[in-house]
């Protein structure tokens, strides 16, 4: 029994335990916070067995993936980028939108979201990349070109309509040349570029985003407002913003203000409409303590829309307390940590990018959702790897783990010499 088993959880098994745990939590929390979902529906189980097909598909597709040598993930480049290319041409012309964005096409009644896909796949090529490029003084100066038209194009299409994906994606990629030698040089121009391009972009967002927050996207707050506290709505306020070519500029410009606004406000005049997610997200941390409310336990559940989701941080910590919030954290540690491991022992370059520039989009990814929902970030709308309800994330990031897992169980070790 024990044999046929470790026959179907093979690869390194504290990434096994890292990813199990975070299945159960993902469980236990989706399950409590999911409240406004199962009042819409009258479905009390539904929300909840929906997820739990998920991670179930999940976890098959992560054996299936583990079980291919992690040498013939290069035969996947290229079809893989094509495929993410026109996918994502075709979300930005054709498909569903989801708070105020066009993030998801339709196939078949499923849903999917393109970007996630084009993450793993960037990473997937840049590896390739870093890899076919070593020297024995770092990479070649032509990757940090080729990866760069990539990334640009990749960039450009995936932050029109979701900027924060955009950015974790250049947070990534840029790590990735930097743990694959890259040269320096080019690095430090890269950031000097990055810098000047987020200076003018911001200055945009400031200057069109005032334009465009107009008196139509201020009745629209107030509607989803009023029923999202009747428990009819699971969007994003903030989204509901502007209108025309520029119409997301609105919506970034009012979170940077929003999180940047240290002025402080008495409770009592506290603006809870204005504030929504914030508001009953740093609730629901305030009143947790060392053990928490206990699972099930939650009552910001019901007054934040994406509790669920982009806001699951603020409930585990109501529910699990500070003991509870940081097991979470560590978990992510411990999957960064260990696949730094796996990768050091790989005799060949491919393997360990691939699998350390998996186990970074994951936890950089990670981070940012902990950091918004703690009030350290701007609200972002970035899901909890592994953790938040979801469709298409849910089993491509299983997917990731399933590859991390291939390479620590096929990828050549190094021999070492005594």
């Amino acid at each position: 029994m024990n044999k046929k088993i470790g026959n179907i959880f093979k690869g390194d098994k504290t990434i096994w335990m890292v990813f199990l745990f975070l299945c159960l939590i993902s469980l236990v929390e989706v399950f409590s916070a999911s409240s406004t979902l199962t009042y819409k529906s009258q479905n009390y189980m539904g929300p909840i067995i929906y997820h739990a097909i998920m991670i179930l598909a999940g976890l098959v597709m992560a054996v299936v993936t583990l079980n291919i040598p992690c040498r013939y993930f290069k035969l996947m480049t290229l079809p893989m980028l094509v495929i993410s290319l026109l996918t994502l041409i075709w979300v930005l012309v054709g498909g569903e939108s989801i708070n105020g964005a066009n993030r998801v096409i339709s196939i078949l009644g499923f849903t999917f979201q393109p970007s996630e896909l084009a993450k793993g796949t960037m990473v997937l090529y840049t590896a390739q990349i870093l890899s076919a490029t070593q020297r024995e003084d770092g990479a070649d100066k032509m990757a940090f070109k080729w990866i760069l038209v990539a990334l640009g194009i990749a960039t450009f299409l995936i932050g029109i309509e979701n900027l924060s994906t955009a950015a974790l994606l250049c947070v990534v990629i840029f790590l990735m040349m930097f743990v694959g030698r890259v040269p320096m040089t080019q690095l430090g121009k890269l950031l000097g570029v990055a810098a000047v391009f987020i200076a003018v972009f911001l200055t945009l967002v400031m200057t069109l985003g005032s334009m465009e927050d107009s008196k139509e996207s201020n009745e629209s707050m107030t509607e989803v407002v009023a029923s999202a506290d009747s428990h009819e709505a699971d969007v994003d306020k903030d989204a509901i913003k502007g209108g025309g070519v520029f119409h997301r500029f609105a919506t970034w410009r009012n979170r940077i203000l929003k999180h940047f606004n240290k002025e402080e406000v008495p409770p009592e005049e506290y603006n809870m409409e204005e504030n929504f997610q914030v508001g009953h997200a740093n609730i629901a941390i305030a009143s947790s303590n060392v053990i928490g409310r206990g699972p099930g336990n939650s009552v910001e559940r019901d007054y934040l829309p994406q509790a669920f989701s982009d806001f699951i941080y603020a409930i585990i910590i109501e529910e699990m307390g500070i003991i509870g919030a940081t097991f979470v954290v560590l978990l992510y540690i411990i999957l960064l940590y260990r696949t730094a491991r796996i990768a050091s022992r790989c005799e060949n370059n491919f393997p360990a990018f691939l699998a350390m520039g998996l186990a970074l989009l994951l936890v950089i990814q990670a981070t940012f959702n902990m950091l918004v929902a703690v009030g350290l970030a701007p609200v972002t709308g970035q899901p909890l790897p592994l953790v938040s309800k979801g469709g298409t994330s849910t089993i491509i990031n299983c997917i990731y783990i399933g590859a991390i897992l291939s390479v620590s169980r096929s990828a050549k070790v190094k021999t070492v010499i005594a």
